[in-house]
């Protein structure tokens, strides 16, 4: 019993050392201790099945083994996971590692197949949920299917607010909106109503839909509050779609109130903007 407690305090130790090398760019040593984890975690008399699949986990995505063979241990990953912990945080994070590599290798269906096994009824958390839908909401978006798109991307953005991811969450909610002002319709459905009643269609492929007027208030109203302590910076698309939206759908209330802290935007593009 001893032995496996010192096993399992020294993998410990070893996995927090690695994670501190790592986010100081020390990657050789890094790659060292990673080494001395898969062998500890090998440890046929006191075997660490986690330890051993997060490990050549972050070991593929590093680059140390051939990159023929990153997706087939990736792979080997997310298999490994849904045997011991099924809808663990590292399961999904496995999935996400998958889909990614998927992506960059333009396999834009396999990739959506991965994510979509991210979900709440597995036990996935939800900020895992979120990224995968954010995801999942660019890849639709870049095969042109902008109707599911738009629900993915909304899903993500309430996911990831409720779990405080502010940057992420300002990131779905700019790609949410850069759709929605392309089409706004007051008949058409809030997304709340569309993600309640979403199906699954026959012969997915390019597709989009109009947005409610409301649901693009709604994202501009969450937008200009996450912006409001602080608007420099010379490029703020946020405030560029907020303008557009405020021209848009006719909601001066969003233009006068970046215009009456003018002095504070830096982004050329947005003073030209406010000033005409």
């Amino acid at each position: 019993m001893v032995a496996s407690e010192t096993t399992s305090e020294r993998i410990a130790a070893d996995s927090i050392l690695f994670k501190s090398l790592l986010s100081e760019g020390k990657y050789e040593q890094a790659v060292e201790i990673s080494e001395s984890i898969l062998h500890q975690s090998r440890n046929l008399k006191d075997r660490h099945y986690e330890t051993e699949a997060w490990i050549r986990m972050e070991r593929a995505l590093l680059g140390i083994i051939g990159s023929e063979d990153v997706g087939i241990e990736l792979r080997w990953c997310v298999d490994r996971f849904s045997s011991i912990s099924s809808g663990s945080a590292l399961h999904g994070l496995a999935l996400l590692n998958l889909a990614s590599w998927h992506i960059n290798n333009q396999e834009h269906m396999m990739a959506l197949v991965t994510l979509s096994d991210i979900t709440a009824s597995a036990g996935h958390p939800n900020d895992i949920i979120g990224l995968s839908r954010l995801e999942s909401g660019r890849i639709l978006i870049e095969i042109g299917d902008l109707q599911p798109a738009m629900r993915h991307l909304w899903i993500a953005m309430k996911r990831l607010s409720s779990e405080n991811m502010g940057p992420e969450a300002i990131v779905c909610a700019m790609e949410w909106l850069d759709i929605a002002l392309d089409n706004v319709d007051e008949s058409t459905p809030r997304m709340e109503e569309r993600i309640s009643n979403a199906k699954p269609r026959e012969n997915p492929g390019m597709s989009s839909s109009p947005s409610n007027p409301e649901d693009i208030k709604e994202v501009v109203e969450f937008l200009l509050k996450s912006s409001s302590d602080d608007l420099s910076g010379p490029t703020r698309d946020d405030l560029g779609l907020v303008l557009d939206a405020s021209d848009l759908i006719g909601e001066k209330s969003w233009r006068e109130a970046l215009h009456s802290r003018l002095g504070e935007i830096q982004d050329p593009r947005l003073i030209e903007a406010l000033q005409s």
